[in-house]
């Protein structure tokens, strides 16, 4: 029976109530919730890049309700919270209460508590997915890759530390000779990086006692066929040399605890400095990695090169070193191109500047072991975004991205940010901003200065205050302390 009452025009007449809606308007309604009430600007901006089906609201647990905070929100809101210069849970509260306040739609709480919930209800396993897609997205060319068309994954560790709590110091403790109270917990990262686009690969945690090696073997699975690893002397292992072997990658890194061969006990000499030798198979120990059993099996002798490389630039510490390859052929693999191969492993140190001091992933901010991790996982995930946008504005502009500033493309993605939310609903307008964030990006060349002294020194003098050498509730500050000056030796 048809309403024809012009007073209650919605109005069902059998039901005495609201014409149902069909499944398809409580979709769109559902829908349009959705994105009115999330960060529309990164989503925008970065989308491409995230796969969607990790977004998704799970069907029944949490993350399952349609709230302002769902899963999608929650991710874009922490995705926004690690790229913000102040990093804080509060910054990106207000952010989005701003954004829902100029729709016009109900006033969101500045209370930081229903986002810090929302946060710790994120799986762990669908940001670990996310990372890895970021990670594998990247379209490489054969001419922009180091070696011979071949990809480099340069690996290195470094150390983080983070809030002083109960939890954080049983999962990662302090150093022994501080008092309790006085102190940070200490995390070991080692991180596995593409060369050629700054994009980080994998990563593993451990104590500050956890040695670089054993971190390293947990991430076999990240190389693939055909790739070389790159390290430093501390990755110079007989035994980790046979395990890439078997996975068909070759191995880069400078000699440690083995004396250089010469000329006279080499196997054949190639050229200047360049020789191919042979190790023999060291002695098992009591630390070594496998079963004294399984170690009598590793081959007795390696066939190697050794090439040895002079530093003539003034400035640096070593004058001379001795690089040890599985990359055995002349023709294919010059003794100069590894050499200058070498030298770029230096960019793993300028990766993890750009993590730790440009994004401020060096203090981490999580009081609990699992948003520990869940915080590096969004710290990684944003890094290899915004590496993605890089790499995207170098080839748009013909420009090598490693030449690109990281920390220019981050500041023109914060001031891009507020101009992508207003353009959300709009393809072209999005379009016309990606175009010129790619363009900003691009200008910022960092200069090209081979054989730069760049000293690990500090020439700002921090403030003259007192060292907690104590617990708090016993510490006494010493008064007028800048009146004091240390007695000469």
């Amino acid at each position: 029976m048809k309403n024809t009452s012009p007073f209650l025009p919605g109005l069902h007449i059998q039901s005495l109530r609201k014409k149902p809606r069909s499944s398809a308007q409580v979709m769109a309604d559902e829908m349009r919730y959705k994105i009115e009430k999330s960060l529309l600007g990164l989503k925008a901006c970065f989308g491409r890049f995230i796969p969607e089906d990790c977004l998704e609201n799970n069907a029944t647990g949490k993350h399952s309700r349609h709230r302002i905070f769902n899963k999608e929100t929650t991710f874009w809101a922490f995705f926004s919270q690690i790229i913000d210069a102040d990093g804080g849970c509060a910054e990106v509260v207000k952010k989005l209460k701003t954004y829902l306040d100029f729709k016009g739609h109900q006033p969101l709480s500045a209370s930081t508590g229903s986002y810090c919930k929302a946060r710790k209800k994120l799986q762990e396993t669908d940001l670990v997915e996310i990372l890895e897609h970021t990670a594998e997205s990247f379209l490489v060319n054969d001419d922009d890759q180091p070696l011979a068309g071949r990809r480099v994954v340069v690996v290195d560790g470094t150390g983080l530390s983070m809030p002083d709590t109960p939890e954080n110091q049983a999962k990662w403790p302090q150093i022994s000779s501080q008092k309790i109270g006085c102190g940070f917990p200490t995390m070991r990262l080692l991180g596995c990086f593409d060369l050629a686009t700054g994009a980080i690969l994998s990563h593993k945690i451990g104590s500050k006692k956890s040695h670089e090696l054993p971190l390293l073997r947990k991430q076999y699975d990240t190389f693939k066929k055909g790739d070389i690893f790159l390290g430093d002397k501390g990755f110079c292992s007989f035994y980790d040399i046979e395990q890439f072997r078997k996975k068909g990658v070759d191995s880069v890194f400078p000699l440690a605890r083995r004396i250089p061969k010469t000329e006279q006990t080499c196997i054949k000499k190639l050229g200047d400095n360049d020789l191919i030798i042979h190790w023999n198979r060291p002695a098992w120990y009591k630390k070594a990695p496998l079963p004294k059993e399984e170690w009598n099996q590793l081959p007795k002798i390696f066939i190697l090169r050794q090439i040895k490389v002079t530093v003539d630039q003034p400035g640096f510490r070593v004058k001379n070193f001795y690089i040890i390859t599985t990359l055995l052929d002349p023709q294919l693999y010059p003794s100069r191109d590894i050499a200058e191969l070498y030298y770029r492993r230096w960019s793993v140190e300028l990766f993890f500047r750009d993590l730790k001091t440009t994004t401020k992933m060096d203090i981490l901010r999580c009081k609990s072991p699992e948003m520990i991790q869940k915080e590096l996982l969004m710290y990684f995930i944003a890094y290899n975004a915004i590496r993605h946008l890089i790499y995207e504005a170098a080839h748009t502009h013909e420009k090598d991205p490693m030449r690109l500033s990281y920390k220019g493309a981050l500041q023109a993605l914060r001031q891009a940010e507020g101009y992508f939310n207003h353009a959300a609903d709009s393809l072209k307008e999005i379009r016309r901003l990606r175009r010129n964030l790619h363009d900003s990006i691009s200008t910022q060349i960092i200069p090209y200065r081979p054989g730069r002294s760049e000293p690990r020194c500090l020439k700002r003098r921090p403030k003259s205050y007192q060292l907690l050498m104590r617990p708090r509730h016993e510490m006494t500050e010493i008064k007028h302390r800048s009146k004091y000056r240390a007695k000469a030796a």
